[in-house]
């Protein structure tokens, strides 16, 4: 065996372990996201909530968010839903105006993206001496739940401080795309989240569907304006000692894209947030995990390390196929590195994993459709390497590029579907 394949065989029998033992830490945990009984109600509506959309041209959709809110069971004068209307081109404030929203219009091209206009509107907040007990985020082409602000209730009169309401799709079958994102969805849902949720692990924060406590966020300030400024600020309430969690029962249902290349730019700015947020947190967060025999932190370690573990794998089984076509005999086991890539363990934990995508659908009872679509998913999966891989090399980027909206569905109408 010449001296290039010892070093592979060395390289890659430590990337087996590595992505192994993630994979193998992620389908423990997954065991119990399999049992779920639903939360029941048993406080009282007592807390005011402010809620936030920040919407940068977003006439088209967000006249069904704002009446999905306005069907909420819970009392009208409890909260307020503010719109911000962000460098916006189109009739987005006056669409919202008409839907009954506070709208505050904002102009700053040079701070563009949603952590900037969150950060501003909660410093208007704080000049106008709004008095509130949380605030509640969404994006302007979701719909909401309308028990969502009564389970949100429920959760801060128990003590939660920081909580994630269930990420569902709007538009699951509109293409194979959007399919596949909605199936990785329900699956992170049940057994990621849920799971985490049941064992006092930190949920991650998806962005929309998140209530925060007021005292608490003017505490510690928004302050995350990057990529994913979600993932930023979960990151620096786990490091405060602070738990988010997870409500299942609390559902957004968000537009997915239906296009590889609208998709692609997406995955490609979470990755490009998430490794910039891993290059500064996820060492001193593991360290600190070990140090204070802190799970929760060792846990928020290893999902910061995803992508990299996503783009090892790609990487390495690129390299694999390349030194599989130059080897001078393939089928020689000594000198093949192929032959040399897979263990019946570690061929067993990601099968193991992949089989859980079916088994997540069936337990929170999607659509039979979806199940069609599972072919297609290892290919889906596939392209997170070269959006991994590219976010890599491009992590320096903190330009943030709007996901255009399109479909309007209504909420009475996504429950026929």
């Amino acid at each position: 065996m010449t001296l290039m394949y010892l070093l592979w065989d060395t390289f890659y029998d430590a990337l087996k372990l590595v992505t192994g033992l993630v994979a193998l830490y992620q389908i423990v945990l997954s065991v119990y996201g399999i049992w779920h009984r639903r939360r029941p109600i048993t406080h009282a509506p007592q807390k005011r909530f402010a809620i936030i959309i920040p919407a940068h041209n977003e006439e088209c959709v967000i006249g069904p968010l704002l009446d999905s809110l306005k069907r909420q069971t819970y009392p009208a004068h409890l909260y307020d839903v503010h719109v911000i209307a962000d460098n916006c081109t189109d009739g987005t404030a006056e669409r919202a105006r008409a839907h009954g929203a506070i709208v505050h219009v904002r102009e700053n091209r040079a701070e563009q993206g949603k952590g900037y206009a969150i950060e501003w509107m909660l410093a208007r907040l704080k000049e106008m001496g709004a008095r509130y007990d949380a605030i509640v985020m969404f994006d302007a082409d979701n719909l909401v739940h309308p028990d969502f602000l009564a389970i949100m209730n429920d959760h801060l009169c128990s003590g939660d401080r920081v909580i994630q309401g269930y990420l569902d799709t709007k538009n699951p079958f509109d293409s194979w795309i959007s399919v596949s994102l909605a199936i990785s969805y329900w699956f992170d849902n049940r057994l990621w989240q849920y799971a985490r949720a049941r064992l006092h692990l930190p949920c991650t924060l998806g962005g929309t569907g998140l209530c925060i406590d007021y005292p608490l966020l003017q505490e510690m300030g928004w302050k995350a304006t990057g990529l994913t400024e979600d993932l930023e600020f979960g990151i620096r309430c786990v490091r405060r000692g602070i738990i988010p969690v997870w409500a299942h029962d609390a559902r957004v249902y968000d537009e997915k894209p239906t296009s590889f290349a609208a998709s692609f730019r997406q995955r490609l700015r979470w990755q490009q947030g998430h490794f910039q947020c891993a290059r500064e947190h996820l060492v001193p967060m593991f360290l600190e995990g070990l140090r204070e025999r802190n799970l929760a932190k060792i846990d928020m370690a290893i999902y910061l390390f995803q992508p990299m573990r996503s783009m090892l794998l790609f990487a390495g089984a690129m390299i694999v196929l390349g030194l599989h076509y130059l080897s001078p005999d393939p089928t020689d086991a000594a000198s093949n590195p192929a032959a040399l890539m897979v263990t019946n363990l570690w061929v067993a934990v990601n099968v193991i994993l992949f089989l859980e995508v079916p088994l997540a659908l069936l337990l929170e009872r999607v659509n039979w459709r979806a199940y069609f679509a599972l072919p297609l998913l290892p290919f889906f999966l596939w392209t997170w390497g070269p959006v991994t891989l590219q976010a890599y090399f491009t992590r320096s980027n903190r330009t943030w590029y709007h996901t255009v909206h399109k479909r309007a569905i209504r909420l009475d109408e996504l429950r026929e579907r």
